[in-house]
């Protein structure tokens, strides 16, 4: 069997980035696929997407095709069909941009040759990605809802790099959007306060190159609008797939918030606190507009039978994980489905055990009580990297 070397390139999210201040946020993910890929006889190299977390996602997109000419130039053929298969894996927002950049039909404003490596193009993997929007788009699209933003995300860069942060600051935030509405009102004063005290353990790191990413927040903000359930209404009719290409996705939810789950985690005040900002943005994400549902109006009879094997009965349009509906990660084929929260799937889940090898550990922030863990991680992974394999089967010459 002739070795293949797979090109895999990592997209963001809105919450996420790329490699920041030394902490790797695609590492896990990278490290699974590329075992499996290895395990199979084939050879894998990875890139991760360096863009502006909250850009326009044909502005991301743009991005995303010069990284992979960029990458590939230094060995592409004279005819690209004959080179190694290259792969697009998307994380939230992520997904969509992997997806309009593989559309045959879109317009992304980069010269042809940035494109010379389509013929090439094996698969899209989009995982918790808002294909029909999200209703959380709608809260981020306000002033107040902006600035949450902001902070979730310096909270999530915080409590992923150094474990937890620290207790005062994120109960502040807490208290903030516990006030949340059903107009979605925030009091700014409070927020901007919490914020700052958020903010106060960057400095203490020292770390500018973190202040710059949260910085690009507030500059360009062109997805947040365009991930509304209205906004994806356009986005559905102008994004094409591409024949001959393997399209999967993740599709996952947690169980709903509870008083039982709430109880689970008091044992420890991070985890209280966690619980409770993920509480909350559940409820946001499973407000429900039956005019724009955040779903297909048809899933298809193999995706209905996958969603109810795993959960026993089809999930309804109300569940999520936490960011996104479940419903509304569904495109392609489903590699897999099961209860996991906004970060599980990258693995960024709670996970006590230490291994060797390098092996970083699994730090959770979102306590969901979705209990993923080592097995569903190796499950997801193993899932996503069989369908690289076979597509890379029926694309590359000489297979």
């Amino acid at each position: 069997m002739t070795q293949r070397l797979h090109r895999i390139y990592f997209a963001p999210g809105m919450f996420g980035f790329g490699r920041l201040a030394s902490y790797d946020y695609f590492a896990h993910l990278e490290r699974a696929i590329g075992a499996r890929i290895r395990a199979a006889g084939d050879e894998v190299a990875t890139w991760v997407l360096d863009v502006p977390p909250t850009a326009s996602v044909r502005r991301r997109a743009a991005r995303f095709a010069e990284l992979v000419a960029r990458t590939c130039e230094s060995e592409a053929e004279s005819d690209p069909a004959k080179g190694g298969p290259i792969h697009l894996v998307g994380h939230s927002t992520g997904g969509l941009d992997a997806r309009m950049l593989a559309s045959p039909e879109v317009s992304l404003g980069v010269d042809d040759d940035q494109l010379r490596w389509m013929p090439r193009l094996a698969s899209v993997t989009t995982l918790s990605t808002p294909h029909f929007g999200t209703p959380m788009a709608a809260m981020f699209a306000t002033v107040s809802g902006q600035r949450l933003l902001y902070a979730l995300s310096a909270l999530t860069f915080i409590a992923l790099s150094l474990g937890s942060p620290p207790i005062a600051a994120a109960s502040a935030l807490v208290v903030t959007i516990g006030r949340i509405d059903r107009a979605l009102g925030l009091d700014i004063k409070m927020l901007d306060r919490a914020t700052d005290a958020l903010l106060r353990v960057l400095d203490d790191a020292g770390s500018r190159e973190v202040r710059l990413y949260l910085d690009a927040i507030k500059e360009d903000q062109g997805a947040v609008i365009q991930l509304t359930p209205e906004a994806m209404e356009l986005f559905q009719a102008g994004i094409t797939d591409r024949a001959g290409l393997l399209y999967q996705s993740t599709a996952s939810m947690a169980p709903p918030p509870s008083p039982r789950g709430w109880m689970r985690n008091l044992t420890s005040p991070w985890k209280t606190i966690s619980h409770t900002i993920f509480a909350t943005l559940y409820g946001i994400t499973a407000r429900l507009d039956e005019r724009y549902p955040c779903a297909a109006k048809n899933a298809g009879a193999e995706a209905e039978a996958v969603l109810t094997r795993v959960f026993g009965r089809p999930p309804g349009a109300r569940a999520n994980d936490g960011v996104v509906p479940i419903r509304s990660q569904v495109w392609g084929r489903i590699a897999w489905a099961g209860y996991a929260d906004h970060l599980d799937v990258l693995g960024h889940f709670p996970d006590e055990m230490s291994r060797g090898g390098g092996d970083k550990a699994h730090v959770d922030w979102l306590a969901s009580g979705a209990n993923f863990d080592r097995d569903r991680f190796a499950a997801l992974t193993d899932a996503i990297s069989d369908g690289m394999l076979e597509a890379a089967r029926g694309r590359v010459s000489g297979a």
